[in-house]
């Protein structure tokens, strides 16, 4: 497997590069005044970041016949080169490995999803390197070099360190995810939680686009919460911030794995559903399709278990809306199929525990199938990228 070449300098590039790189990304093509407004950078410190990145073909000038200067200065809009660079996305489930090749421009190529042949770090590592080795050879079809890889993994993942601290669905604990992928591929690889690689990639490409400050709800397996802050994706001091599935509702509610009791995820996550369907019914209730059937063929029993379900997940986006303040939550996840059933629940508890004009908050619903999840990763690996991209390089 193949990484970038030797002979090519990668020292870090200034925060305003950075910057003014991600705008171009999310808002191009895009004229150098409106990426001075976008970023709040002086027009000299914009020209300064764009035209080493326009040197080594990073960003390129859309140049038509409008094309035209503004004061002995270009402006015509810039672009990314989405075919500069190619990364691999790759989302890891209790079940599955789901990946897409993506271009720099984090577009969509390809994409596999193929079943874990265990759980063991050993078994998904293989799974890894045999998905990697598919999508590599995709690469080299059409021509592309692959620059890096994102794993996004749930749970608590150290992405300075590359470790996965602890994975309830993979049942993990202090696995150094980035290294050992990293020397198995020999490519460089970056390992984040699974709901804030989402989170940027709906930053920069979704339903946060333009947004400084939002947060993005996921419901399924778990409920989890990416937060964007200041127009950043942030993770706190420790790497946890946002685990609203392990806000305390409920203190003689049921065990959660985290070893508390009544979290909003030992009530409101799927396997708390189908345990709680079963409790309320009496009735050996196979999966979350046998009972979401019982539900909607009006079994009161299982709608109050939905309710319930949607009480814990509205109060709890309330709890984040009254301490970030942001201007749209976003709830997404597989628990979406399920939304008809705990909607009211949620908007009825968001409500009544939102402080003052927090109620106000937008609260929308995005469908994202676990392909999204992989771009996330492959936007984790592309943010990496932008870091080390160099201002003068040579092939």
């Amino acid at each position: 497997m193949r990484s970038a070449s030797p002979n090519e300098a990668v020292p870090a590039t200034t925060p305003a590069a950075s910057l003014v790189f991600t705008t171009v990304l999310s808002h191009g093509p895009i004229t150098r005044t409106e990426i001075a407004r976008r970023t709040k950078l002086s027009s000299a410190a914009v020209t300064k970041a764009v035209r080493p990145l326009m040197e080594i073909g990073y960003l390129v000038e859309d140049v038509g016949e409008g094309a035209r200067r503004a004061i002995g200065r270009p402006a015509n809009p810039v672009r990314v080169d989405g075919s500069r660079a190619l990364f691999v996305g790759i989302k890891v489930t209790g079940d599955a490995i789901i990946a897409v090749l993506a271009d720099l421009c984090c577009r969509i190529l390809t994409a596999r999803t193929v079943p874990l042949s265990g759980r063991r770090p050993a078994a998904v590592l293989a799974d890894i390197v045999a998905v990697l080795h598919d999508l590599l050879t995709e690469a080299d079809a059409i021509g592309g070099r692959v620059r890096g890889v994102g794993i996004a993994v749930s749970g608590d993942v150290d992405r300075a360190e590359g470790v996965v601290r602890y994975s309830p669905f993979l049942e993990w604990r202090d696995i150094p995810l980035a290294e050992i992928a990293g020397t198995a591929t020999g490519l460089s690889v970056t390992v984040d939680n699974d709901v804030r690689a989402l989170t940027r990639a709906e930053h920069w490409f979704g339903a946060g686009v333009g947004l400084s400050d939002f947060a993005l709800v996921t419901v399924g397996a778990g409920i989890g919460c990416g937060l964007v802050v200041h127009g950043r994706v942030v993770s706190g001091a420790h790497g946890v911030a946002g685990e609203i599935g392990h806000l305390p509702i409920d203190p003689q509610g049921p065990l959660c794995y985290c070893g508390n009791r009544g979290c909003v995820e030992a009530v409101a996550a799927d396997p708390a559903i189908l345990r709680d369907v079963r409790a309320a019914t009496g009735l050996p209730v196979a999966d979350l399709a046998e009972a979401l059937e019982l539900a909607r063929g009006a079994d009161p029993r299982v709608r109050a278990v939905y309710a319930r379900a949607g009480e814990a997940i509205g109060r709890a986006i309330a709890s984040v809306v009254n301490i970030l303040g942001p201007e749209r939550v976003i709830i997404s996840g597989e628990g979406l199929a399920a939304y008809d059933l705990f909607a009211a629940g949620i908007r009825d508890a968001f409500t009544r525990s939102a402080f003052g004009i927090a109620e106000q908050c937008d609260l929308t619903t995005r469908p994202l199938p676990f392909e999204e999840w992989a771009r996330g990763a492959a936007a984790t690996a592309i943010q990496s990228f932008i870091g080390s991209i160099t201002l003068r390089a040579t092939t």
